[in-house]
C-alpha cells in the first residue's frame, strides 16, 4: 500500500506516464488540510523516477494542497458609515488570525432612496455586496453590526432577520457562533441594550452568542475619553452623526474580529 492509501507501481516498474505518478500522491487530499504535513514529492514516493535520468521526472515536482480558510460573515447595516468602520476594521482583525477570513457583507436597505436622500444618507460602498438570508448558511461564524433605534436595532436589520424564517425552519443556523457591534447617538443610547435585546434572534436560532466580556483589558476601563462598545461587544458613538468611531472604538472592534476568530478555533479544532 502506498502512502495514500492506494495502490503504488512496483519498484520495479516505472509509471506511464507523470500524470499515473500525480494521482498516487494526490490520493490522500483532504478537505481544510491542517499543513502539519509536508507536501508529499513523487521523488519521495516514487524513488524510482528520480534516477530514471529522464528530465522531467527529475525535476521538483510536489502536489501542494492549497488551505481552506474558515469564514466568519461581517453582516451589517450602516446609514451614514459608522457601523460600516468598525465592520472594516473587525474584518481586519478577522484576517489577522491564521485559517480565517473576513467577508463584509450589508442587509438589504429598506428605505426609499428618496428618503434616503432626505435623510442627508451617503452613497452607500458597492464594493460590500448584499446579503440574503439564505447565504448565512455558508458561514463558520457570523458577526451583526447595526445602529440603534430607540435601544433596540435598527429595523433594517430586523427586516433580514425576519427574512430567516426559513432558515430557523430548518435549523441551518443552529450551532453556528454569532456576536453584534453597535452604533449609539448617544451614551445613554442603548450600547449595551441595542446588543442584549438582539440576543432573542439568536436565541430562537439555536446560534451561540459571543460576546467579548473584558477580554481587550485596560480598554475596556477608559473612562478619560468617550468610548463605545461594552462587553457584548463593540460600539461607537455617533452623536449628532458627525463624529466618526474614534481609535479606541475601531481597535476594539478590531479586538472582536480576533477574539471571534479565536473562539471558533477553540470550539471547532481542526
Amino acid at each position: 500500500m502506498g502512502k495514500g492509501g492506494g495502490c503504488v507501481p512496483s519498484k520495479k516498474k516505472v509509471p506511464s506516464s507523470i500524470a499515473d505518478a500525480d494521482a498516487d500522491a494526490t490520493d490522500d487530499v483532504r478537505p481544510r488540510d491542517t499543513g502539519t504535513a509536508p507536501p508529499i514529492s513523487i521523488e519521495e514516493d516514487h524513488p524510482q523516477i528520480a534516477s530514471s535520468g529522464n528530465a522531467t521526472s527529475e525535476a521538483s515536482l510536489s502536489v501542494s494542497h492549497p488551505v481552506e480558510k474558515l469564514k466568519i460573515f461581517i453582516v451589517f447595516y450602516s446609514m451614514y458609515g459608522h457601523v460600516e468602520s468598525l465592520a472594516k476594521r473587525m474584518k481586519k482583525g478577522v484576517d489577522g488570525v491564521d485559517g480565517f477570513e473576513g467577508i463584509l457583507y450589508r442587509v438589504p436597505e429598506t428605505l426609499p432612496v428618496e428618503v434616503l436622500d432626505q435623510m442627508k444618507a451617503p452613497p452607500k460602498d458597492p464594493s460590500i455586496p448584499e446579503i440574503s438570508a439564505a447565504e448565512l448558511v455558508a458561514a463558520d461564524a457570523i458577526l451583526f453590526g447595526f445602529p440603534t433605534r430607540f435601544g433596540c436595532m435598527a429595523a433594517q436589520m430586523k427586516a433580514f432577520f425576519d427574512s430567516t424564517g426559513q432558515l430557523w425552519k430548518e435549523q441551518k443556523l443552529a450551532g453556528k457562533p454569532a456576536g453584534f457591534f453597535v452604533s449609539t447617538g448617544t451614551q445613554g443610547g442603548g450600547q449595551e441594550t441595542t446588543a442584549w435585546t438582539a440576543i432573542t434572534q439568536l436565541a430562537h436560532h439555536g446560534m451561540l452568542f459571543v460576546p467579548i466580556g473584558y477580554t481587550f483589558g485596560a480598554g475596556m476601563f477608559t473612562i478619560d475619553t468617550i468610548r463605545g462598545g461594552s462587553p457584548y461587544g463593540a460600539g461607537a458613538f455617533a452623536g449628532d452623526g458627525s463624529r466618526q468611531p474614534s481609535e479606541t472604538e475601531l481597535a476594539l472592534a478590531e479586538h472582536q474580529g480576533k477574539y471571534m476568530a479565536a473562539t471558533v478555533k477553540k470550539l471547532f479544532p481542526a
